[in-house]
């Protein structure tokens, strides 16, 4: 569906369908644009529809980003403290608000470790808990691509006791009716994510040795579709990389977001170079904010989730073929010359 003042959304949204993927605007939480092309499969035999779920990567980061601000509300953390005050094995001093600002410099996971560890969620944990920091915490940013999943889910676990796939689906997914979750149990509804062209994994890599490459290797998988379309992939909890969502659960908990029933996340933490993707960005708690006032969180491959505050927008867009974000800047571009009238 389409609601007037928005064709050129639309337009822009089937400008380059992607074989699977969906496109969901709120505005004041009420869904103004909600679209979907292709297919589940990469056999392409089994429709999208609007229950399809698809690994939308570092989209995923400020919904538990959002459960450990949860419990700062609640008076159980406190940003300032040190991680080690609920994580008392935690050796590197960072505080709470590091790890969540992407400067808790841990930005790989320390240990060599094998695909089959993703489904080891006390193992890895440990290995951060041990680590190194690569400098010195606070200073200076670098995207914690997959090791910031298990630093705030486990903090999470620390002083909640839950672990952080329950906290999410008892205390964010089921009350605000987000169909989002990690450790997917229905995985019919999954998408069978592909690759735009074979040489995707190694473009997305980074220079040797760089903190991109480093961060994004260990343990290896998570650019291997072999891995990420399997059990073992779904059913484990990688909070940073691999929460399964429809594009209607991300523009709903952003939505939540705008309109308090979650934590605000865009308070600016850091704004500098950032390590990892090599450009200067602005952290907030869990989002990148830009110039223009919006703020959210990309995905590997494609995969967008935003606040547009102005327009009281909420947006996702979702896709199972890992590409670049072509898709994403034409969608945003239409949004951007709609008219405040219109919306």
């Amino acid at each position: 569906m389409i609601e007037r003042g928005f064709e050129a959304v639309g337009e822009a949204f089937a400008a380059d369908p992607r074989g699977g993927s969906a496109l969901t605007i709120l505005h004041r939480g009420r869904p103004v644009v909600d679209l979907h092309e292709g297919w589940r499969d990469t056999a392409r035999t089994i429709p999208w529809d609007e229950r399809t779920l698809v690994n939308v990567y570092s989209v995923g980061k400020p919904v538990i980003a959002a459960a450990v601000l949860q419990l700062v509300g609640e008076g159980r953390i406190t940003l300032a403290e040190p991680m080690a005050t609920y994580w008392p094995s935690f050796r590197t001093n960072a505080s709470v608000r590091d790890a969540l600002a992407h400067l808790a410099a841990l930005p790989a996971f320390p240990v060599p470790r094998r695909q089959e560890d993703w489904a080891d969620w006390d193992l890895l944990c440990n290995d951060l808990a041990e680590a190194t920091p690569e400098w010195e915490p606070g200073t200076v940013a670098a995207e914690h691509a997959l090791t910031y999943g298990h630093l705030l889910g486990e903090l999470v676990r620390r002083v909640d006791g839950r672990p952080p796939a329950r906290y999410v689906a008892e205390e964010i997914a089921g009350p605000l009716d987000l169909d989002l979750s990690f450790q997917i149990t229905d995985q019919q509804r999954c998408a069978e994510l592909e690759f735009d062209s074979p040489d995707w994994p190694e473009r997305m890599l980074g220079a040797p040795d760089s903190v991109h490459a480093r961060a994004v290797s260990n343990p290896p998988g998570a650019r291997d579709l072999a891995v990420v379309n399997s059990p073992l992939w779904r059913q484990a909890a990688v909070p940073a990389v691999n929460i399964h969502a429809t594009s209607m659960a991300i523009a709903r908990f952003y939505a939540a977001v705008l309109d308090g029933r979650l934590p605000e996340l865009a308070i600016p933490q850091y704004t500098g170079t950032d390590l990892f993707l090599e450009s200067e960005v602005t952290w907030g708690l869990g989002v990148q904010i830009e110039a223009d006032g919006t703020w959210g969180q990309g995905g590997l491959g494609g995969n967008a989730g935003w606040a547009d505050p102005a327009r009281e927008l909420a947006i996702a867009y979702v896709t199972r073929r890992l590409g670049d974000f072509s898709a994403v800047d034409r969608i945003e571009q239409a949004i951007q010359e709609s008219t405040v009238e219109k919306i």
